[in-house]
């Protein structure tokens, strides 16, 4: 946790320091050592909240991409008096959560029900696998009319299987907490897997890191994954029409030419 109350300012943790957190109201001490990042701790108790987890470097530096009015957001159900602390929530109500461990699909679903308006920053680090799959998957990605949008027949061969069913936008950051070379356009780029399909292909967007810090906090949704969906789909149906069509048109021309109407002298003869 990076901030708690104390003398009643919300602050961040500094050597010796005591304070309550700003969701249950329980004590917290301050953790500042080598090992791991400053941060607050809950006295003789796991956190209030199960679905925190230990932030890393990547995670905080995240975090602070983003006002600190927007950081460690306490979002409350009031029919089930639910609570969570959201990584960021921005004035417009979109929710950015931060995942660098692994994550239970479970838990992921419950977050996306919970939190509705959201997205996720995975840490395509965190595997050594990941990011070399990324390279040799890229070149399924289909170049769309608009520029950093992607069709992708097979997402599993890009991305990891447990975020390929998420119901909200999963963007991969494979830079980690350092700066990949300048010449390494793709892992310096934030890839974004829209959840659902356009006629079974998934719908992948490139943006940079800059663009989506600037433009996050400024609406109150990233992308409108379900209108982008039901155009490109729209798009592919009439593609597939039209490509139908030339077809048959071709055949038929075939049929009526030289060739064609030796064919038909054969198919009388059966």
């Amino acid at each position: 946790m990076k901030y708690a109350l104390a003398a009643g300012k919300r602050v961040e943790a500094f050597v010796g320091g005591r304070g309550a957190c700003p969701s249950c109201n329980g004590d917290v001490i301050a953790k500042c050592g080598s090992h791991r990042i400053s941060h607050w701790a809950h006295r003789g108790m796991r956190d209030c909240d199960p679905w925190s987890e230990k932030e890393t470097e990547w995670h905080r530096a995240w975090k602070n991409n983003f006002p600190a009015e927007f950081q460690e957001f306490i979002q409350y159900d009031e029919s089930t008096g639910e609570r969570h602390i959201a990584d960021v929530r921005t004035n417009f109500g979109l929710v950015v959560e931060f995942q660098h461990s692994h994550l239970d699909p479970q838990e992921r679903a419950a977050r996306e029900r919970f939190y509705g308006n959201m997205l996720w920053i995975v840490d395509g680090t965190r595997l050594q696998r990941d990011y070399p799959r990324f390279l040799k998957g890229k070149d399924g990605l289909r170049s769309m009319r608009i520029q950093g949008y992607y069709l992708l027949a097979f997402p599993e061969e890009c991305f990891p299987m447990m975020w390929l069913d998420s119901s909200a936008p999963v963007i991969f950051d494979f830079r980690g907490i350092g700066t990949r070379e300048s010449s390494d356009v793709f892992g310096n780029t934030l890839w974004c897997l829209l959840p659902g399909r356009a006629e079974r292909n998934a719908v992948v967007i490139g943006m940079s890191p800059e663009q989506f810090v600037r433009e996050a906090p400024t609406r109150a949704e990233l992308l409108p994954f379900g209108e982008i969906l039901s155009l490109v789909a729209q798009g592919l149906r009439e593609q597939h029409q039209a490509h139908s069509a030339l077809v048959t048109q071709q055949g038929y021309r075939r049929l009526t030419g030289p060739i064609g109407a030796a064919q038909r002298r054969g198919f009388r003869r059966f």
